[in-house]
């Protein structure tokens, strides 16, 4: 997530008033995007399309991520982002575990993200740690600032970008190192026990969140108070950090729902790296990530029948609308020096780290916890401890620690 401030005073809360143009040119290329989607390619891929749009509203409007809930607890023990992660984790497993373990939902075929665990999951998960740190933003939070207006972070993005084809030129290396076969909890324990050891994960990590801040601070963070109500509140924000969890968490399900699979960010960042350096004439399909069949057809294939791609393309979209209707859409042009080099840095570590990871705190972390997979929680203590790291080091580029 890009970096959000978890305490505004009232005083500072101006009513926004909507960009009226750029909210409508959000809304004209959502609709024909989708359109077009459900005349030529197929009427899921424009729901999906659609999925992705809402996911950038809710993302902007909630303000809602990873980023800064690992920095602000790691640096001043503030937990309400961990916590509001923990209870979008508990409604994704209490959807996605019947659903995968029936093997369909609706009445299509389901998957979830069961990813092998080993050297290269640990290295690219800490990288990632770090890399979010300095980039200001993890891979959904890179998304949804860029359609946000953030230009900081659209250096982010491409250097994200550049990481991912990088990470798939050695990924061969990587995945000859030790590792484990994917573990999923479902079919070591079964649907209930299963459910019940996330469940009590869970709840043991947001109530050490609660121990630690109220140990630091003596009490818990009040929430802030919204600028608007009602409807208001609903189209031009903020939403509660807890409306964002759950959500994310449905749109996740919907996302299963529609394509089989739990919802992903990365892979279409390699995706578009490897496209441009094949217009570059770099033979990419000669790598041996692409060797497979499903990425043979995804390299050499339209990006409008990619469902990553559709729906990173809907999530910016989406929040492009929603910074409009938040009267927040103003680009800023100058960027600091430091931080035009933590944003290069960061990108780059993030997209390698993603694909020796087998995705980011989205496909590996989110999707892979809700899919019962023990990739997504040694994800996420790599990525934490990266973090600690990332905080310690965003200083030294002019950064924050919170």
């Amino acid at each position: 997530m890009a970096d959000a401030s978890f305490a505004i005073p009232n005083s500072e809360l101006n009513k926004p008033s909507v960009n009226g143009v750029v909210a409508g040119f959000a809304v004209m290329l959502l609709l024909i995007v989708g359109l077009w989607l459900a005349e030529v390619v197929s009427w899921r891929l424009a729901m999906l399309f659609g999925v992705g749009g809402l996911m950038g509203v809710v993302l902007y409007h909630a303000q809602f991520g990873f980023t800064s809930a690992f920095r602000v607890f790691i640096s001043e023990r503030r937990g309400a982002g961990l916590r509001a992660q923990m209870a979008m984790l508990a409604l994704a497993c209490l959807l996605f575990f019947p659903a995968l373990a029936a093997g369909s939902l609706f009445g299509t075929p389901v998957k979830g993200n069961v990813d092998p665990i080993g050297m290269s999951v640990l290295v690219g998960a800490f990288m990632f740690g770090i890399g979010m740190q300095l980039g200001s933003g993890c891979a959904s939070g890179t998304l949804y600032t860029v359609g946000g207006g953030s230009i900081r972070m659209i250096v982010t993005l491409f250097f994200f970008i550049a990481g991912s084809v990088l990470g798939t030129l050695h990924m061969g290396w990587w995945e000859a190192t030790p590792h484990l076969n994917g573990i999923s909890l479902l079919k070591q324990f079964g649907l209930v026990p299963a459910l019940l050891l996330n469940l009590v994960i869970f709840a043991g990590i947001a109530g050490l969140t609660v121990l630690l801040e109220r140990r630091r601070h003596g009490r818990l963070l009040t929430p802030v108070s919204a600028h608007a109500n009602g409807w208001r509140r609903v189209l031009q924000g903020t939403w509660p950090l807890l409306a964002g969890a759950l959500a994310l968490a449905i749109l996740n399900f919907a996302t299963l729902a529609l394509a089989g699979k739990p919802w992903g960010i990365t892979s279409a960042f390699a995706l578009w790296g490897a496209k441009l350096l094949s217009i570059t004439g770099v033979d990419v399909a000669s790598w041996s990530y692409w060797s497979s069949p499903a990425r043979e057809a995804q390299l050499s294939g339209s990006l409008a029948t990619d469902i990553t791609s559709m729906m990173d393309f809907g999530i910016m979209l989406g929040a492009l609308l929603a910074a409009a209707l938040a009267g927040k859409f103003a680009p800023v042009w100058r960027i600091p020096l430091r931080s035009l080099l933590a944003a290069i840095v960061g990108g780059l570590l993030m997209g390698y780290g993603a694909r020796l990871a087998y995705g980011c705190n989205i496909g590996a972390y989110f999707s892979g916890i809700a899919s019962a997979s023990v990739h997504g929680w040694v994800w996420f203590a790599a990525a934490l401890a990266g973090s600690y790291f990332g905080v310690w080091a965003r200083p030294l580029f002019g950064l924050s620690k919170n």
